[in-house]
């Protein structure tokens, strides 16, 4: 991958070059950024810098033997670990049992998260890691000479997923083999082994901006400049985000938001457990991206309440139900619930039984915003 093809991340990518240039780079780094900012991308894209023929001031050339090499993922001196499950009872899996998924899940979802690569590998409920065979494979593979370029390099994916042998690594990381960079790439800094961040440099990679991500929308998935506002304006600065916007454009989120609200403040139990049942069916990724959707609509009712005019555009049938929002309830209660769906987000990701949470869900809803049914009528 070129820096070219990074997304955004400027200030990022001039930093890294800024290191290489003054030979500054240190021989273990840790990429930490949240899902769909583009650390990876960034990792993968160092990673062929540094080793093709004829980089350029900016970024490698992509021309040369070695940059095709890296672009396809087959450069004999970049090497890869990421969580992995056995493929059937008793094995001891490593990375390279998967090598030829990892390299079709990188063509097709570079910005792709944890999730999105154990269901690729049919993972379903299975917890993936990263073994204490993978941590003896990468100490054999870096104590090895490089095959053609200057650099052994070693992309480690959601060190997260590192248990206690992760600490098999650390005499590796300080004291590397000449001409080895060990590049870490993360999303959650506190699920970390603190022996391995405390050894290495860190890289913050920020979320994207809006209008970065809107770009890359218009150009990479075709939208118009309007839709791809909206829909870079809902994703938080996250390109995985957006591209899940855009597989579910079709929901009709809305309508499904006043049947919940409907069925919590005038509905009664019958019609939440009914409600409950419906959305508990739709999937992980849909679920959230409702939840994601209701929390959009109540920080555009909060802008709204606050600035009324001056909070800058808003679609029509959004503002119409964002003033509805604020007749139900005040801005404490809107921020109550933003906390409320921010953690049935976070369960969501963690594989809570649906029907549980949205139930407790509504119980908490309704808590909040009793009594002021009138206005949710269509």
């Amino acid at each position: 991958m070129l820096f070219k093809d990074v997304i955004g991340q400027s200030a990022v990518k001039e930093s890294l070059l800024g290191m290489i240039a003054q030979q500054r780079l240190s021989h273990a780094l840790l990429f930490l950024g949240q899902e769909g900012a583009g650390a990876l991308p960034l990792a993968l894209a160092l990673a062929q810098y540094l080793n093709c023929e004829n980089p350029g001031a900016n970024d490698a050339c992509g021309i040369c033997p070695t940059c095709r090499k890296a672009a396809q993922m087959i450069h004999p001196d970049i090497h890869f670990s990421y969580p992995v499950i056995p493929r059937k009872a008793g094995d001891k899996p490593v990375s390279t049992d998967y090598i030829v998924e990892w390299r079709d899940f990188i063509r097709q979802l570079p910005y792709g998260n944890a999730y999105d690569w154990l269901q690729s590998i049919g993972a379903e409920n299975k917890q993936g890691n990263i073994t204490a065979q993978e941590c003896g494979e990468i100490i054999r593979t870096l104590n090895l000479k490089s095959f053609e370029s200057p650099y052994k390099i070693h992309i480690l994916w959601m060190p997260e997923y590192l248990g206690n042998e992760g600490n098999k690594l650390l005499k590796l990381i300080e004291e590397p083999p000449a001409g080895t960079l060990f590049i870490l790439v993360a999303e959650q800094e506190g699920l970390i082994l603190p022996t391995i961040l405390s050894r290495t440099q860190l890289i913050r990679v920020p979320p994207l901006g809006e209008a970065e991500v809107a770009s890359a929308l218009e150009v990479r998935a075709s939208l118009d400049p309007p839709k791809a506002l909206l829909v870079a304006s809902l994703s938080e600065g996250n390109y995985r985000e957006a591209l899940q916007q855009l597989q579910h454009a079709d929901e009709d989120w809305q309508t499904l938001l006043r049947e919940w609200l409907n069925a919590v403040v005038r509905g009664g139990p019958v019609a939440q457990v009914k409600w409950v049942e419906n959305i508990s069916k739709l999937g992980r990724e849909r679920q959230k991206q409702f939840l994601r959707y209701f929390n959009h609509l109540l920080e555009t009712a909060i802008r709204l309440g606050c600035m009324d005019d001056s909070a800058g555009p808003v679609p029509e049938v959004e503002r119409d139900f964002a003033l509805r929002l604020n007749k139900i309830a005040g801005r404490e209660a809107q921020e109550a619930i933003v906390q409320l769906l921010d953690d049935a987000f976070y369960y969501i990701e963690r594989n809570a039984n649906a029907k549980m949470l949205f139930q407790a869900l509504s119980l908490k809803l309704y808590h909040i915003i009793a009594n002021k049914s009138l206005i949710l009528n269509n």
